[in-house]
């Protein structure tokens, strides 16, 4: 069916077994639920050239032919019904003009206060596997060391043709680099309960790669950087909401907490705005 969608978040991309890096996007629907689009090819979201995400699609109405998941239980899980987007039709751009008040209406008509709630209606009947929830409080970012390249079996499966790539492109393009570090909130839940999530969004790990290219290498200089943006900036000046998604793995083997942050909003809190003037 053809489907107006608000395009919010975007994971890092994994490489996939059959053909190019797969990110999932999700996003808003016209009346305020979520939608979860997946797999949609990394090459048709960036600049192949540059190797970076088309940041204009970020928070942008866009219309397209969508099918629900079949293998999918979730209820927010759609397909592309032609694969290489060519029915894709770009539609508005949400700006950040008047304290985000455009990107607050689409995407925070509802909003969880309380995980336990959330984790009881990802349970079945409603099976929710996306939401956007605000902590009690966040307590600070969580880095951890993850491993620094992909499985080998990733680099082999690359050097066969790109199921999406141009005719006359002959050599085979090099996997999108993998971040060597693990990403987490740390937060309190409505019940004092200290939580923690891993960030799973393209814009953090973005900011990884622009970080250890200011430091000139500096791995952990990068960090530094990272963490300012995300702790020192996000909780102190602004209003943060998580966008919260389930991994199909852990929501169908029930796991006590299938939920990763696939994103994060981030507008300057009001009384930040009225000390600036």
């Amino acid at each position: 069916m053809r489907m107006k969608v608000l395009l919010t978040v975007t994971t890092y991309p994994l490489p996939s077994k059959t053909y190019d890096e797969l990110v999932c996007t999700a996003g808003m629907l016209e009346d305020g639920r979520w939608i979860r689009i997946y797999p949609v090819p990394l090459s048709l979201l960036m600049d192949l050239k540059t190797r970076k995400l088309n940041a204009s699609l970020k928070y942008t109405w866009v219309e397209l032919d969508l099918e629900r998941r079949t293998k999918d239980f979730r209820p927010e899980s759609y397909s592309p019904k032609h694969k290489d987007l060519s029915d894709l039709r770009v539609l508005d751009h949400l700006d950040t003009t008047n304290d985000w008040e455009l990107r607050k209406q689409a995407c925070l008509q509802r909003v969880y206060t309380s995980m336990e709630q959330l984790l009881a209606d990802s349970k079945p009947p409603t099976s929710v596997s996306l939401a956007a929830y605000k902590p009690k409080r966040i307590i600070d970012l969580v880095i951890e060391a993850s491993e620094e390249d992909w499985d080998p079996m990733y680099h082999e499966l690359r050097k066969q043709t790109d199921l999406f790539a141009p005719e006359e492109q002959v050599e085979p393009r090099d996997l999108i680099r993998k971040i060597p570090w693990k990403f987490s909130y740390r937060f309190e839940d409505e019940n004092g309960k200290v939580r923690k999530l891993m960030i799973e969004d393209w814009e953090i790990g973005a900011l990884y790669w622009n970080c250890l290219g200011r430091a000139n290498g500096n791995e952990q200089e990068a960090l530094r950087l990272v963490r300012q943006k995300y702790e020192e900036e996000f909780l102190t000046k602004c209003d943060v909401t998580l966008f919260l998604g389930t991994t199909l793995a852990f929501h169908a083997k029930n796991a006590p907490n299938p939920f990763v942050i696939i994103g994060v909003f981030y507008p300057r809190k009001r009384d930040q705005l009225k000390l600036s003037f």
